[in-house]
């Protein structure tokens, strides 16, 4: 069965080693095949990676747009062990994350460390508020 994608104007993907750019009209597409396929919206640049868990995406992505992934785990064991070490409570997702790419499902890998990115989100939200909370002693408290 074909993978159907929808672009908009401009929307870009990667197909293997090729982005591909949409013109100026919406555009439906229909593609048979084994190449890796990303969306525009699904990619993490580099430049982007500024926190550990985006760092792993990257890595994750590298191994499903790769003709050989295993080039990739030296550097994402090293990212996962630092991560786990660090922040033990991202053990489950980064098990789930393991999982998939054991199976060499690396697409749903990908959406499991996007999900492992919200969890980070999450952690790093609530130490900025317990930061805020011990520097001006009011917290989350309303005043009246």
């Amino acid at each position: 069965m074909a993978l159907k994608i929808e672009l908009k104007p401009g929307e870009r993907f990667v197909l293997g080693e090729s982005v591909i750019t949409n013109g100026k009209q919406r555009t439906h597409l229909f593609i048979d095949g084994d190449a890796p396929i990303l969306r525009e919206k699904d990619i993490v640049l580099p430049e982007e990676a500024d926190t550990p868990c985006k760092r792993i995406y990257i890595v994750v992505q590298a191994m499903y747009l790769a003709k050989n992934p295993q080039d990739f785990h030296k550097d994402y064991f090293e990212l996962i062990g630092a991560m786990q070490e660090a922040a033990p409570s991202t053990m489950a997702h980064i098990d789930a994350i393991n999982n998939e790419i054991l199976t060499g499902s690396l697409y749903k890998a990908l959406k499991k460390t996007k999900m492992l990115i919200e969890y980070e989100r999450g952690l790093l939200d609530h130490a900025k508020r317990s930061t805020e909370l011990r520097s001006d002693g009011e917290g989350d408290r309303k005043s009246a």
